[in-house]
């Protein structure tokens, strides 16, 4: 089966991450392995034949056969994060296809160099399909998760990446909230800018291989941030995720 051939998804889960966003855990009846970082088309047909498609990356692991996760937030008036929020519920079928994307991947392999990813808001799926990737596989590459969120209940993953911080000595969390922080915070409370990106580098030996998603404003600063810093073209990758709906 070609990866760009449409195939009919079942539901078999629907997960609350945060307010605003929900994962999505779909059976696929050909499903194949996917990269870490790569992500489906889903498709809606109304009854008049009107269709609607939009892409999502996918949340879980090249490790976990049979099945995919897509998180997805919901959009101001978007009509396909809209009818998956209201309308979608375990048993129901989807229409999708992938997986798609051979750039924004990683490969977690025993050679694997030190990692910095950068995140803002849903910007994390991919990320998180990394880093499940790399959790799975066992690799304990020095890595970096930087990820600016607005505030404490928009941080998606939260309890599972606080798990990850805390089990693996090679795996650091840095979160940053832009608008309100929790009681207490001491960490940061701004947008990612050039010296809090020098300082997540520093905590790694070597010059990383740096994945960074999100709003196309936070994604162009912050490579460009990292360029200035030494870090070559070819170790920066991107993905922009624009309102979408």
């Amino acid at each position: 089966m070609s990866r760009l051939e449409w195939q009919v998804a079942t539901v078999e889960a629907v997960v609350p991450e945060t307010p605003r966003v929900k994962t999505f855990v779909l059976r696929l009846p050909r499903w194949q392995p996917h990269r870490a970082g790569q992500h489906y088309t889903l498709r809606l047909t109304a009854p008049d034949g009107y269709q609607a498609q939009r892409s999502y990356s996918v949340a879980s692991p090249p490790e976990q056969t049979g099945q995919i996760a897509l998180t997805v937030e919901l959009i101001e008036e978007g009509e396909v994060s809209g009818y998956l929020f209201e309308g979608v519920e375990p048993g129901d079928q989807l229409e999708v296809r992938g997986p798609i994307g051979g750039y924004f991947v990683w490969e977690a392999t025993p050679q694997a160099g030190p990692l910095l990813l950068v995140a803002g808001g849903a910007g994390v799926v991919p990320l998180m399909a990394m880093l499940r990737h790399r959790q799975h596989a066992g690799v304990h590459n020095p890595t970096v998760l930087l990820y600016s969120v607005r505030a404490p209940e928009d941080v998606i993953y939260h309890r599972e990446l606080l798990a990850m911080a805390a089990t693996d000595a090679t795996f650091t969390l840095l979160l940053t909230y832009t608008r309100h922080a929790p009681a207490g915070w001491t960490g940061y409370q701004r947008r990612p800018d050039a010296a809090m990106l020098a300082e997540a580098a520093r905590r790694l030996p070597a010059p990383p291989d740096c994945f960074i998603c999100g709003p196309t404003g936070l994604v162009e600063a912050t490579a460009s941030y990292l360029a200035a810093q030494g870090i070559s073209s070819e170790a920066i990758r991107t993905e922009r995720f624009g309102p979408g709906s």
